[in-house]
């Protein structure tokens, strides 16, 4: 008579239980420069790539001038420019390899687009200051309720 063998468990995979992806917005102000620290952390931990996006939105009332007063492209090249370098001197402080994206657009679908693309297993962002955020949202309010992802959303 055959003894009922016990029911075999797939076997512990060691280094695939954290992150591999993570991604962190980054626009340079304090709640992003925390996010940053706190994703640059988890990706030294973990072994996991670091990837940090910075989206580029030009200011509201310069798409409201026809004749766009001053110079918006090369202030935000500039601006794009003086945060790549800020991320790739952290990320040497930190001891960690960032990779550094910056895309024009909106920053919540820009956000949502390279998680997907990137298959980001963590997404962090910094916590909104802004008064109007409380009454419509924030992006760490809406890059949670879309779902996709773990979503860290540092203060």
């Amino acid at each position: 008579m055959a003894e009922d063998a016990a029911p075999q468990r797939p076997a512990f995979e060691l280094g695939t239980d954290g992150p591999s992806v993570v991604v962190v917005g980054f626009d340079g102000s304090p709640p992003s420069q925390r996010a940053g620290a706190y994703a640059a952390g988890v990706a030294r931990r973990e072994g996991a790539r670091l990837v940090v996006v910075h989206v580029e939105t030009p200011p509201v009332m310069a798409l409201l001038s026809p004749d766009q007063p001053w110079p918006i492209q090369e202030t935000m090249a500039q601006r794009t420019a003086d945060l790549r370098t800020q991320v790739e001197a952290d990320a040497a402080h930190a001891g960690v390899r960032a990779e550094f994206l910056a895309v024009r657009g909106e920053p919540f679908t820009q956000l949502c687009r390279l998680a997907t693309r990137l298959r980001a297993d963590l997404v962090v962002v910094g916590a909104s200051a802004r008064v109007g955020h409380r009454l419509l949202g924030s992006l760490g309010n809406r890059l949670v309720r879309s779902g996709r992802w773990p979503v860290v959303v540092v203060p």
